[in-house]
């Protein structure tokens, strides 16, 4: 870890010693707040709020980014001033009655947050219940994907196309950190409502876009594309996007269709594909300069289907650390 010199660690540590800016603190570490949040749970002005946040945000503990019209802050991991918090964390008296205040006032804004989400989702839900008849359980895919990508540790995860933040709730247990993309606002809520009430405190999600994730070159040794490029006109693109994120020796995972003849999920669900070969697939992985390895195929076992939905999942490897290290090579290929 880069250690503060003298004046940087006097400004860090002016930027917590102040109360109203450690009650935020405390409330951005495991929670993805906007201001108007953070405005209603403080009970101050949104001027007086935001100049909080850019305080904190210039002395490196907090982070910034934006969804839509809304931005939305949360405690850095990374950093040396961002290593200072722990410590600090924990010796803060967590039964403090200023304390208990706001975890109640942001148990409220969970809790609307939470029943938006439940909104949205109930009026969606038909569109996954059908799709998902087509194929196996999702429990069958999450297994698999477990099996497959071991018990890590990861550094740095990333989601692509979160959903409802699901594959985070299994993947972030084995991380440090994960990361949940998607394009949808409101999938964001129905993903921060469910990861809140997993409890799953070491994830996030952000919005953004598969073709622009609008993150760091080489940052992630585990990336997941569940159920996204059928959606898109150009999944090849988002592929290379993916590799572009991918840190080396780090692993690309791809879950979605085989090929299949359901045109009403084109009518009805706005599939740009239908399903995809492991010839095409492998391809574009290849020509991303990935090593792929064997294919996987869950077959359906619905039987009233006329075409059942064929669950693949692709996995490749970035061999840039694999050429330097033949045995680090055989180690992770095996």
């Amino acid at each position: 870890m880069t250690a503060l010199g003298l004046d940087n660690m006097v400004e860090t540590l002016k930027a917590v010693a102040e109360p109203s800016r450690l009650r935020v603190l405390k409330l951005l570490r495991a929670n993805d707040l906007t201001v108007s949040d953070l405005t209603m749970i403080l009970g101050q002005s949104q001027p007086r709020v935001s100049r909080h946040l850019k305080l904190l945000q210039e002395a490196g503990l907090i982070h910034r980014w934006q969804e839509g019209s809304w931005a939305l802050f949360r405690v850095t991991r990374t950093g040396a001033a961002a290593a200072l918090l722990p410590p600090i964390f924990e010796a803060v008296l967590e039964a403090d009655d200023i304390f208990l205040r706001d975890q109640e006032r942001l148990t409220a804004v969970k809790t609307e947050r939470r029943e938006r989400a439940k909104k949205y989702f109930a009026a969606n839900a038909q569109s996954w219940d059908d799709i998902r008849s087509l194929h196996v359980a999702d429990e069958v895919i999450e297994a698999e994907l477990s099996r497959i990508v071991g018990e890590g540790p990861f550094n740095h995860v990333l989601d692509i196309g979160t959903g409802t933040g699901r594959l985070l709730e299994v993947l972030a247990p084995k991380a440090r950190s994960a990361i949940g993309i998607d394009s949808s606002r409101e999938m964001l809520n129905v993903a921060r409502a469910n990861l809140d009430a997993s409890g799953v405190a070491n994830a996030e999600v952000r919005y953004g876009d598969a073709y622009d994730l609008s993150l760091g070159r080489d940052q992630f040794d585990l990336i997941v594309i569940h159920q996204v490029l059928h959606f898109l006109d150009n999944p090849q693109a988002a592929i290379r996007e993916a590799v572009r994120a991918l840190a080396p020796s780090g692993r690309l995972i791809i879950v979605d269709f085989a090929p299949h003849a359901n045109e009403h999920l084109r009518d009805q669900h706005q599939h740009q594909r239908l399903g995809f070969s492991t010839d095409t697939i492998q391809s574009w992985l290849e020509d991303a300069d990935l090593r792929t390895e064997p294919e996987i195929t869950i077959s359906s076992e619905v039987a009233d289907q006329s075409d059942p939905l064929t669950v693949m999942i692709w996995t490749a490897q970035d061999t840039r650390m694999l050429i330097a290290d033949d045995n680090y090579s055989q180690k992770r290929v095996a």
